[in-house]
């Protein structure tokens, strides 16, 4: 079970790690929402959780928690611009499908 970055990505959460001045890395998680059911979550993490996994990719630190783990293992996270929009996109093997908007999925 594992969560990979881009390059794209580490630079970028390596870019909003610096600006913030602290942080050991990145949660990436799930909650409950949308249209398809889940939906990405993404904040910044301090101090990790007693049962949280970390994921070292890219020099970027991945943290999750076993919950979510289940069902983003294996997901590679990209950070990419199209004119003038800018975001993560994941590439979920889990994912069964998605909304039309691309904010959630269901597996």
């Amino acid at each position: 079970m594992t969560i990979s970055i881009t390059k794209h990505a580490a630079e970028h959460i390596s870019e909003q790690l610096a600006a913030r001045g602290y942080g050991l890395g990145i949660r990436v998680g799930i909650k409950t929402t949308g249209c398809s059911g889940m939906a990405y979550v993404l904040e910044f993490v301090d101090e990790p959780e007693k049962d949280d996994q970390i994921f070292e990719n890219q020099g970027i630190k991945i943290i999750v928690d076993p919950k979510s783990l289940v069902y983003i293992s294996g997901t590679e996270m990209d950070f990419v611009k199209q004119g003038v929009n800018e975001g993560f996109e994941f590439r979920n093997p889990n994912a069964k499908g998605e909304c039309g908007c691309g904010e959630s999925f269901n597996v």
